[in-house]
């Protein structure tokens, strides 16, 4: 360092002219304090090997000097108080540390301390340094004294851990922030298959770790991670992400390894890619520049948002000016004149170049030395009443930034970074992200598509095809299964027994419960058309009254034929049963009506069946059977018998195993049709009416060849045909149809049977009785058994 003046006024301004930045990665470190800083007499340049100068650091080197000067000739800060300040250039790890000791040591000499409250040290904040290795190197020296580093480059994560750093803050922010912008872009865009490209440095390392780790909380794959080095094979590492087909790269490296990175995918006519650069190098200025940079496809960049520094350009022409005008070494230097800024080469370094480089960390370094300013500010003014809560920078409790404004770039066809999109850190904000699609001009006209697998169509389940779950096979959901992309895109999951859906389908819809309403235009029908049979038979009942001593009711059976009309109504009523919601009642009421009184009618069909084969042949054949049939009405006592057998019957099984409403829910998918079901034990209370059905059909086949006036088995028998063939089609359709309307053919069917009685048997005697009343006479019925018995004693 060089020597200043032995008597100064604590209270001005003294600098001294450290090494100054001539490395290829230059970070410096400022020192600030309020009293007069003692130096040695000369100035050693251990950086003097190093032959660049980078813009982009000496830029950062004038902001912390345009700060300073700032604050010194503000009235409303620090008033009748100058800064001081030491800059020194970080060249290299080994000559960063002497520049450090020397700051935290008293008289030049390092000291081990007892109590630190006892300890004063030379220096009061700490800026910089600029990388988060060297920050993690040097910050816990400091945190020794608790000397306060502001720092405004170095984004780790790591340095957020207060126990390991409790006197480190930064006014950049940290890489978590940088991160969870970079996943929102590729949320964003639907992209789902990236790689990272990282470098060797704790920053890059620690951003790669982040992404990481909050990848797991997303539909993102990292399909490809490197790490970038000066043994790197940069057309090795181009060609497997070209293997891979991966579309999106990110390039969060340092700015050199990431600008030779950029430059051997144009040199290797890598096509077609999205970049997302990160912050080192978003901003470059010489990249946007170089032939082929548009082939490689879209660059797309985060960078804290640059805010403008007035009166900064007007300071670097300044500094120019008297820097020309300035001796070149600081042992020219006259005496009680300060030396700042004795940097040989850094006169190679144009104003225009200055003011043209990447702003990124322009105000993140302007904002840490006023920081430290307005702290040490509200400092001085604190008295016993308290200091004053005059902040402009806020820091949470990790020494963080609490908000920091980040902006979107795309390097457009001109070559600038064109701001498209912006996030903001602060949690109050409604809309903190925001990208203006229209504003990126994409290397294919349209967004570009970054999956491992299509996504799949709707109703489609993915299959995981590998390590990766974005890499996938689409399986359709069957039908009765849903897939649900929010919660689990891999399963396709049962409907619930009251819904259903079609095969791919992404949600279940209720069944609908299906049964006959009294409303129904065809349960209206039947039931007038039940009606309109209990009229029939309510009128028939009225002419066999009128006429009950004529042949034609007498052959008709005369009182059994009130019996068979009265059963044939009770049975009919049934059908009123068969709408409505199905309740154990109306299931029973169906069934019940219609199985006792119809083989009641069946019971009178078999006795008159026999009957009639009695009178005509076995009346002659089996004289006394006849006898005793007639003599104690074996007609009634065999009806009785059914019906009691029939109603104990029904009675037992009804009572243990009665109908029940039942929901039929495999029949139709997208149905639960409601019916009663009737156990196996039907069979038990239909054999009888079968038997008696069988035996109708016998008797009255055999008296087939009955007189043909006075011949009732024909009637009987055609009645049966008509009845077996309802039943036939009714289990027909039983068997082939299982809907709502099975309910409408089963009372179609009881009202079938009804009605084929009527008209098979009552309504041809009806017919003779009104129209053919000369047939309705004694006469006539004995002239027919006469001819008849003529017959029988000829053959």
């Amino acid at each position: 360092m060089c020597g200043g003046p032995e008597n100064v006024s604590p209270l001005t301004i003294y600098c001294s002219c450290s090494e100054e930045l001539q490395s290829s990665e230059n970070v410096f470190i400022i020192y600030l304090q309020i009293i007069v800083i003692w130096r040695s007499e000369s100035c050693s340049r251990i950086c003097d090997s190093v032959p660049d100068v980078h813009p982009k650091d000496y830029r950062m080197f004038q902001v912390m000097r345009f700060a300073v000067q700032e604050i010194n000739n503000s009235s409303l800060i620090l008033p009748n108080v100058s800064l001081g300040y030491e800059i020194f250039d970080h060249c290299s790890d080994k000559f960063n540390f002497q520049a450090i000791l020397n700051m935290i040591s008293r008289n030049g000499s390092i000291q081990v301390l007892r109590c630190v409250n006892e300890y004063l040290s030379k220096v009061i904040a700490v800026a910089g340094p600029f990388r988060s290795m060297e920050s993690m190197t040097v910050a816990p020296m400091f945190a020794m004294n608790l000397i306060p580093m502001v720092n405004y480059g170095s984004s780790s994560s790591v340095l957020s851990d207060k126990w390991k750093y409790p006197s480190f803050l930064r006014t950049t922010a940290s890489n978590k922030d940088l991160i969870h912008l970079i996943i929102l872009i590729i949320q964003h865009f639907n992209w789902n298959w990236v790689a990272f490209v990282s470098s060797g440095d704790e920053n890059s390392q620690n951003g790669l770790q982040l992404f990481k780790s909050k990848l797991k909380d997303t539909k993102i794959c990292l399909a490809y991670a490197k790490e970038l080095n000066e043994m790197s094979d940069h057309y090795e590492i181009l060609q497997q992400l070209e293997g891979l087909s991966i579309e999106v790269i990110i390039v969060f490296a340092g700015q050199s390894s990431a600008v030779a990175f950029i430059k051997s995918a144009i040199k290797h006519n890598i096509h077609s890619k999205v970049w997302i650069a990160g912050d080192s190098w978003s901003l470059n200025k010489n990249l946007p520049r170089l032939s082929g940079i548009k082939a490689i496809g879209t660059i797309i960049g985060i960078t804290e948002t640059v805010m403008p520094l007035p009166g900064f350009k007007d300071f670097v022409y300044l500094s120019q000016t008297q820097r020309n005008n300035r001796p070149s070494t600081c042992e020219q230097t006259p005496s009680r004149q300060t030396c700042n800024q004795a940097c040989d080469l850094c006169s190679d370094v144009s104003p225009q170049e200055i003011i043209g480089e990447n702003p990124s960390y322009s105000f993140a370094t302007y904002s840490a030395i006023y920081a430290m300013a307005h702290a040490l500010h509200n400092l001085l003014l604190c008295d016993i009443k308290g200091c004053s809560d005059n902040v402009t920078v806020y820091f949470d409790s990790n020494g963080d930034p609490t908000s920091t404004s980040y902006a979107i770039v795309f390097w457009n066809q001109s070559g600038q970074a064109e701001k498209v999109g912006s996030y903001e850190t602060d949690p109050t904000l409604d809309v903190p992200f925001s990208i203006n699609n229209t504003q990126i001009h994409w290397y294919a006209d349209q967004v570009p598509v970054a999956r491992c697998s299509p996504e799949c169509s709707e109703g489609f389940a993915k299959k995981i095809d590998g390590l990766h779950q974005c890499c996938f096979q689409c399986n359709v959901c069957p039908g009765m299964t849903y897939v649900n992309y929010t919660d689990d895109p891999y399963s396709c999951i049962d409907c619930r027994k009251t819904e259903w859906s079609k095969p791919g389908s992404t949600f279940c819809t209720q069944r609908s419960v299906e049964y006959i309403l009294f409303t129904d235009p065809i349960a209206i029908t039947l039931m007038f058309s039940t009606g309109v049979l209990l009229a029939l038979t309510l009128a028939i009942v009225i002419l066999f009254a009128l006429n009950y001593d004529k042949p034609v009711v007498k052959s008709a059976g005369g009182p059994m034929c009130f019996l068979l009309l009265g059963c044939v109504s009770a049975s009919s009523i049934s059908v009123f049963f068969f709408f409505g919601k199905p309740t154990v009642t109306n299931c029973v009421l169906r069934y019940f009506l219609f199985l006792l009184f119809y083989t009641v009618c069946l019971g009178c069909f078999a006795v008159r069946s026999f009957q009639i084969v009695c009178i005509f042949k076995m009346a002659t054949k089996f004289p006394k059977i006849h006898s005793w049939w007639v003599k104690h009405n074996g007609q009634w006592w065999l009806i009785a018998i059914v019906f009691v057998l029939q109603l104990l019957l029904l009675t037992t099984v009804f009572t243990a195993s009665p109908p029940t409403p039942v929901s039929d829910m495999t029949s139709y998918r997208d149905q639960i049709i409601l019916k009663c079901a009737m156990r196996r034990t039907v069979i038990m209370f239909l054999l009888l009416t079968i038997v008696l059905a069988s035996l109708c059909f016998i008797f009255s086949y055999m008296g087939k060849d009955l007189p043909k006036n006075y011949n009732e088995s024909k009637a009987i028998t055609l009645y049966l045909l008509f009845l077996i063939l309802t039943w036939i089609t009714f289990c027909t359709a039983s068997i082939l149809y299982h809907g709502k309307y099975l309910q409408l053919f089963n009372a179609m069917s009881v009202l079938s049977s009804s009605y084929s009685i009527l008209f098979c048997y009552f309504l041809p005697k009806c017919y003779i009785i009104i129209f053919q009343p000369q047939k309705n006479t004694q006469q006539h019925f004995q002239g027919i058994i006469q001819r008849y018995t003529q017959n029988i004693s000829s053959k």
